[in-house]
């Protein structure tokens, strides 16, 4: 059983999904740190200092916070601003996916355009046709 587990782990694609995984992990936490700290900053100066983390809609009368985390310490809490934020983080990893997808597939549309070269043996055997003839 152990052999067997090896084998299954040190197969490609195994490999593969796990860096995958792990790649996708950290971009993420870029990604929300963007988000958290460059773009909805900006986005709350624009609309005048707001910020979005704190927007929320107290959902019984014993909530009586104004930040968002006091508040659903006191009870439930629809927290709108934390929902329009990780929307943007979607758009924002999503438009960066689209970039990378875009630019892979330029780099292998060059890839098919170049010509390719003729193995080794077609070199050999068209350089000895050629001595052949002589």
């Amino acid at each position: 059983m152990l052999n067997e587990f090896k084998d299954f782990i040190m197969k490609g694609n195994v490999m593969d999904l796990a860096v995958a995984v792990i790649i996708a992990g950290a971009f993420a936490l870029i990604t929300a740190s963007l988000v958290a700290d460059i773009i909805m900053p900006i986005v709350g100066w624009i609309f005048g200092g707001l910020d979005f983390s704190n927007y929320f809609i107290a959902l019984g009368d014993g909530v009586t916070a104004t930040s968002l985390e006091k508040a659903k310490e006191q009870g439930a809490v629809l927290a709108y601003g934390s929902f329009f934020t990780t929307i943007i983080n979607f758009v924002i990893i999503g438009f960066v996916i689209f970039m990378m997808v875009r630019f892979v597939k330029g780099l292998e549309k060059k890839k098919e355009e170049e010509p390719a070269a003729p193995p080794a043996e077609e070199v050999l055997l068209t350089e000895i046709r050629d001595l052949l003839r002589k």
